[in-house]
């Protein structure tokens, strides 16, 4: 007879589902799945809910760690109407207005809002032959939001006829282009082209080489808006995970998961570091998929995702991320908004030297992040929190970064990037500072290589060809996260879990004893 654990609840005759990792997929899954018969017990190795969303804490400044955005909120809501509730009652998300402004290496600026005439005036005032060109692609992203979002992003994509169907919408919606070729084909200027190709880099994909069906964000913005959530992502986290509570589930911290048990080629629960096992009628991995495979299920003779050809995938770029606060700055820099992206001198050169030569450049692109221009919670009484991002090459190269010695020496070119063009005067004012590079991700979140968003997002690595929500390799396994289809960024992750609802079999109705809800 087993020795019965923390994790044990015999006074639950429901089936159990154990999730690993409680990162925004985890949390969707979680709530999907308690809503749809399961007893949810997840764990994770942190030490509280939202994976690289969680929060760091110093000297009264709140540095979000992870995404800074939330698009699609109808995603989110949809999880709250699961459980009978309204997403307003347990976390404020707010519209930004203007969603983001780009200031490029000439002194020129691009504000985007999701209103048509400023956008279309915007693009006029920058380059007046191209109005007819962002029409079309306008035209172009709403057709493949209605495809690649709503249909293709939201269902199973596991079995090969599930790919051979959408064969000939893709040839026909040119999904062979590259992001930044289409909107070149589209627009003239280089700034605009730049300014309706970069959104890729925020799920980890090379503009000059992922699909063009990821112009689909234009559209997305456009109609959905670009919101925040008050108290940072880490508060919309904790709030699903009271959603994970509602439905009887049960959330387990500081807890290292070392491998999923099988039998039979069935997966039979887990084991933790510590040797606890926990049983479960089926497991779910929101670690990245990579490290599901090769450590989780190291020991598992596996067909398809062997370490060979996980090796051999293309992965995400890695992060340079500059957490910093600075003293008596509130109101100072009144130009400067929630949401900056400074791009450099180059464009084109930089996505080269990081996804393709994995060479760290002596230049860069900078997204500025200023959290309390909207939530003064993030900073102390007139002080900032901020947060700045450069795309780095990940650690999978042949000679990788060597972090240890290059990173003083790049926040040192990142502060001077920031002094020379949008906060002059900051060094005088830093108080506060937390770095995180590709070997912070490798180390805290298990993620291969320390790329930022598990598997680069190209089309050989979309859709059937990205590892499933349903195990190739072992029954009763499922994969939610970035690193399954749809991919990654918060609709992608929170839609694997839709995906992954579709996928499970119901569970059988079963009275639920008071004492174990």
């Amino acid at each position: 007879m087993s020795t019965p654990t923390a994790f044990d609840n015999p006074g639950d005759p429901r089936p159990t589902a154990v999730i690993i990792g409680a990162g925004f997929g985890g949390l969707a899954a979680g709530i999907r799945l308690g809503a749809k018969g399961y007893r949810v017990v997840m764990v994770d190795r942190l030490d509280n809910p939202g994976g690289r969303a969680t929060a760091h804490h110093q000297n009264g400044y709140r540095f979000d760690l992870g995404p800074t955005i939330v698009t699609v909120p109808q995603l989110f809501e949809a999880l709250w109407a699961l459980a009978g509730r309204k997403m307003s009652d347990d976390i404020e998300i707010v519209p930004m207005d203007p969603f983001y402004t780009i200031r490029f290496a000439d002194g020129e600026t691009f504000t985007a809002t999701g209103d048509d005439d400023q956008m279309r005036a915007e693009v006029a005032r920058l380059s007046p032959k191209d109005a007819k060109g962002y029409d079309k692609f306008l035209k172009d992203a709403e057709t493949r939001y209605w495809f690649g979002f709503e249909d293709l992003g939201r269902r199973p994509m596991n079995r090969l006829l599930d790919l051979i169907k959408v064969l000939p919408k893709f040839a026909w919606l040119r999904a062979d282009r590259s992001n930044y070729g289409h909107a070149a084909a589209r627009m003239r200027d280089e700034r605009l082209r730049m300014a309706f190709s970069f959104h890729p880099l925020f799920i980890g994909g090379d503009p000059l080489h992922v699909t063009s069906m990821y112009s689909l964000v234009a559209h997305l913005e456009k109609e959905f808006g670009v919101h925040y959530a008050m108290g940072g992502a880490g508060a919309l986290a904790k709030a699903m995970a009271g959603l994970v509570r509602h439905f009887g589930g049960a959330l387990h911290f500081g807890i290292d998961v070392e491998e999923i048990t099988t039998e039979n080629n069935r997966a039979t629960g887990i084991r933790l570091a510590d040797g606890t096992e926990i049983a479960a009628d089926i497991v779910v991995s929101n670690a990245d998929a990579g490290h599901t495979y090769t450590h989780l299920l190291g020991k598992t003779p596996r067909k398809r995702w062997s370490d060979g050809k996980l090796k051999r995938m293309r992965w995400s770029n890695g992060l340079f991320v500059w957490h910093f606060g600075t003293k008596g700055t509130r109101g100072k820099w009144p130009d400067v908004g929630h949401h900056t992206i400074l791009n450099g001198p180059r464009y084109n050169g930089l996505l080269h030297d990081i996804f393709l030569h994995g060479k760290l450049a002596d230049d860069m692109s900078i997204y500025l992040h200023r959290p309390s221009a909207t939530d003064p919670t993030s900073a102390p009484e007139g002080c900032d929190s901020w947060y700045a991002l450069a795309p780095v090459p990940h650690l999978g190269f042949r000679n990788p970064v060597d972090w240890q010695t290059e990173e003083q020496k790049y926040l040192a070119k990142v502060q001077a990037m920031l002094e020379s063009t949008v906060l002059p005067g900051l060094s005088q004012h830093v108080v506060e500072s937390h770095i995180m590079t590709p070997e912070s991700f490798r180390d805290r979140y298990r993620s291969p290589h320390g790329a930022g968003f598990s598997l680069e997002p190209r089309i050989l690595q979309s859709a059937w060809f990205r590892p499933h929500n349903i195990s190739e390799e072992v029954e009763n396994l499922y994969l939610v996260g970035a690193g399954t289809h749809p991919g990654a960024g918060l609709p992608g992750v929170v839609s694997t879990a839709e995906v992954l609802e579709k996928l499970v079999p119901d569970a059988p109705a079963v009275d639920i004893p008071m004492a174990a809800q």
